[in-house]
C-alpha cells in the first residue's frame, strides 16, 4: 500500500482514453492513517528533539504524544466534452479534504498530512508542555482543488493543460501518504513510434514542500507535528523551483521484456538532470538499472549522481523477491541525487529506497543495501523490507556520515473496497532517537495502520 504507484501514461492520460459524450466517471477514496512509535513524538531528526528538551522523554507505543493521525477524503470527476473523427476532447477535476476530527492533543499529538495549518497553544488551552505537541498546537482542516485539467487527443497525441498528477522519475505525485502534491503543468505525449511513449512537459507550479529552489513549508510542519508531509499549507500551489521546469522524456518497450527509458529537466535557474533506466522481467528474472544526475547552475557546481542496481524473481500471484544496490558520490554541490525535486520530504524511486524513512538513500557519499520479499498468502498481502543506508566520514572536515538500517513488515487485506493493511517498522538512524551525550540514535519501533475505502 505504501507505494501505490501509477504508470507514466495512467498518470499523465487518466479519463482521456474513451470517449462518449455521456462518459462521466466520479471515482474517490477516504483514508484513516494512524501512526504510532515509542520514541519521543513528532521529530523527524534528533537535533529538534534535543534542542526542545524532548531527548530524555521515551515515548510509548500507543500514547498520545507519540502518536498521529489524519483522516482524509478524495473525490474525483472526469468527463468526456467532445469527439469526431478528428479529435476529442476530456476534462477533469479533483478536491481534496484533511481533517484530524479534533484529535489532536485528544487522542493523538501529531497529525500525517502537511497540508494543514497550527497556531501554537498557551498550553493552557491546547496541551501542557509535557502533555501536547510543542506545548499544545491548534490544527486547522484543509481543503483544496488538487486536479482542475482538460485533454485533447488527436490520432495518437494527446496534450493535457491545468493541474494534475504526473509520474516522471525527477518529478511526481507522491502516493504514500494520507495526502499527495499535484502540478499546474501542460504535458505532451506521442506514441506515433512503435513501442515508443515520447513525452515533454512544462512545469509551472506545485504544491509539494518544496525546497528545490524555494521552500514553502507549512507551519504544521514548521511546528514538528506531521510525520508524512508532502502538501504545502492549505494546498497551497507556488512556483516550481524558481521559474518553472521543462521536462523531456523517451520510454521505449520494442524487445517486450525490456522496458527503456531516458529523461532529462531544466528547472530554470536552479539545475539540469537526467535519469537513465533500464528493466528487465524476462520470464520471471528480474533486473534494472539506473543512473541519475543533477548539477545545480551556480558557477562551479560540481555534479550530484547516483547509480543502483536491483536483480529478482517474481513467481506470478505468489512471491516476489528482490535485492538492490545504490551508490551516490560524495563530491557533489548539492549533496543529494535521484530526488523528486517536487517534494522536500518524499520518496525517490530509487530501487533501494526505505519503506518509510526516505532522504537517506539520497544522500551524498551514501552505499545503500535493500532487500525485500512480498507473497499474497491466504489473500493476504505480505512483505519484508530491509534497508541499509550507510553514508561516508570527511575526517577532514569534521563530518560523521549518518548511518541509517530500517526493517519493515507490513500485512494487507482486501475486503470488498475496503484496504486494511498493518505495517511494523523498526528504525536506527544516527539523526533520530539521539540520547543525551551520544552522537548516535537508539533503535526504535513504529506501528502504523492504513484503512482506505475506494469508490
Amino acid at each position: 500500500m505504501k507505494f501505490t504507484k501509477m504508470s507514466l501514461v495512467a498518470a499523465l492520460l487518466v479519463g482521456s482514453s474513451a470517449f462518449a459524450i455521456d462518459n462521466i466517471k466520479m471515482s474517490g477514496d477516504a483514508k484513516v492513517y494512524y501512526s504510532t512509535q515509542d520514541a519521543p513524538s513528532g521529530y523527524d531528526n534528533a537535533y529538534n528533539a534535543f534542542t526542545t528538551g524532548y531527548a530524555n522523554q521515551k515515548g510509548s507505543l500507543f500514547s498520545k504524544d507519540s502518536s498521529a493521525a489524519d483522516i482524509a477524503v478524495s473525490l474525483d470527476l472526469t468527463a468526456d466534452l467532445y469527439k469526431n473523427d478528428m479529435f476529442s476532447i476530456s476534462a477533469g477535476t479533483g478536491l481534496t479534504a484533511i481533517t484530524t476530527l479534533g484529535l489532536e492533543n485528544n487522542f493523538v499529538s501529531n497529525v500525517w498530512a502537511g497540508s494543514h495549518t497550527a497556531t501554537a497553544g498557551t498550553g493552557a488551552s491546547y496541551g501542557t508542555v509535557n502533555g501536547g505537541a510543542l506545548g499544545g498546537a491548534k490544527v486547522e482542516n484543509a481543503m483544496w482543488v488538487d486536479e482542475a485539467w482538460v485533454a485533447v487527443s488527436a490520432g495518437k497525441s494527446t496534450i493535457k493543460l491545468g493541474r494534475m498528477e504526473l509520474d516522471t522519475p525527477l518529478a511526481f505525485t507522491e502516493t504514500w501518504s494520507v495526502e499527495k502534491n499535484t502540478f499546474e503543468a501542460a504535458v505532451l505525449i506521442n506514441q506515433d513510434i512503435p513501442d515508443t511513449t515520447l513525452v515533454g512537459a512544462y512545469v509551472g507550479n506545485g504544491n509539494g514542500t518544496e525546497a528545490f529552489g524555494q521552500n514553502l513549508q507549512s507551519n504544521v510542519q514548521g511546528l514538528g507535528l506531521a510525520v508524512g508531509p508532502v502538501v504545502n499549507n492549505n494546498g497551497k500551489f507556488g512556483t516550481y523551483g524558481v521559474d518553472g521546469a521543462y521536462a523531456v522524456g523517451a520510454i521505449n518497450n520494442s524487445w517486450k521484456p525490456l522496458t527503456a527509458q531516458a529523461w532529462y529537466y531544466n528547472v530554470m535557474d536552479v539545475a539540469t538532470a537526467y535519469w537513465l533506466q533500464a528493466d528487465l522481467n524476462l520470464e520471471g528474472i528480474l533486473a534494472g538499472a539506473q543512473y541519475s544526475a543533477v548539477k545545480a547552475d551556480a558557477v562551479g557546481a560540481k555534479e550530484d549522481n547516483v547509480y543502483a542496481l536491483m536483480l529478482g524473481y517474481e513467481m506470478k500471484d505468489t512471491f516476489t523477491v528482490k535485492v538492490a544496490y545504490s551508490d551516490v558520490n560524495k563530491n557533489g554541490s548539492l549533496g543529494a541525487a535521484g530526488f523528486n525535486t517536487a517534494t522536500s520530504t518524499g520518496a525517490s524511486k530509487l530501487y533501494t529506497e526505505a519503506w518509510w524513512n526516505y532522504g537517506y538513500v539520497i544522500t551524498r557519499d551514501t552505499q545503500t543495501i535493500s532487500a525485500s520479499v512480498t507473497a499474497n498468502v491466504a489473500t493476504v498481502d505480505l512483505g519484508a523490507y530491509y534497508t541499509d543506508a550507510n553514508q561516508g566520514d570527511n575526517i577532514l572536515a569534521g563530518f560523521v556520515g549518518t548511518d541509517m538500517q530500517e526493517f519493515t513488515l507490513t500485512a494487507g487485506k482486501d475486503f470488498g473496497p475496503l484496504n486494511a493493511t498493518l505495517a511494523y517498522i523498526r528504525t536506527k538512524a544516527d539523526d533520530q532517537n539521539i540520547k543525551v551525550g551520544s552522537l548516535k540514535g537508539s533503535a526504535y519501533n513504529t506501528v502504523q495502520a492504513y484503512l482506505t475505502v475506494n469508490f
